[in-house]
């Protein structure tokens, strides 16, 4: 009995780091994009700054994660995440001295292999905590929407920061919605224990 309360403990505790999490990966994402559209568009340095801080995040992000997780040796999609998170952040940084089309096609390429990671995280998790549903969808379709970044970088006219801001603006309400699941699900566990109990 002490062992299965322990338990529940346990995954008590954790579902309560994952909404904080998701509330501050959604927090982070509104932030962004609301600096890309109100000073991103009208000066390069911003722009590029911010291109460069978003992977920068993510990877830190899934760092702190994975540590309040287990590890990272027990998080491997999200270690995975990490050192292609670090490697975008680098490409980005290289890809601004060529051009915006080739800062997309990074973005691209980092937005299906992100997704395809989150995919395989929220599917980890799937059975242990709820919302993951949510996390499933904004991993699939960041992959997809990868594939549209990169077919964008190949066209001649060049992208914007902006292009990227409505992918930010998507992933921020995924991990919103994903917080807000967390909370009134365990809102509703402990009206029930308050009924039994």
């Amino acid at each position: 009995m002490k062992d299965h309360h322990q338990l529940d403990s346990a995954l008590a505790d954790q579902a309560q780091w994952l909404k904080l999490y998701y509330f501050a990966r959604a927090g982070f994402s509104v932030a962004w994009v609301a600096a890309a559209f109100a000073i991103g568009q009208s000066s390069a340095p911003v722009a590029g700054a911010l291109l460069i801080a978003y992977p920068a995040w993510d990877a830190a992000a899934n760092w702190l994660d994975a540590l309040r997780s287990g590890g990272l040796s027990q998080n491997r999609t999200q270690a995975l995440n990490v050192l292609v998170s670090l490697a975008t952040t680098v490409a980005v940084i290289l890809a601004l001295q060529v051009s915006m089309n080739w800062v997309l096609g990074v973005f691209g390429a980092w937005a299906i292999l992100s997704g395809l990671l989150q995919l395989g995280t929220a599917i980890r998790r799937w059975r242990r905590f709820g919302a993951q549903w949510a996390m499933a969808l904004s991993g699939g379709q960041s992959a997809l929407a990868g594939g549209f970044f990169i077919a964008q970088a190949a066209m001649p006219t060049a992208p914007s920061i902006t292009n990227v801001a409505g992918y930010a603006g998507v992933g921020a309400l995924y991990f919103l919605v994903s917080a807000i699941w967390l909370t009134v699900s365990a809102w509703r566990r402990g009206a029930r224990r308050a009924q039994l109990g």
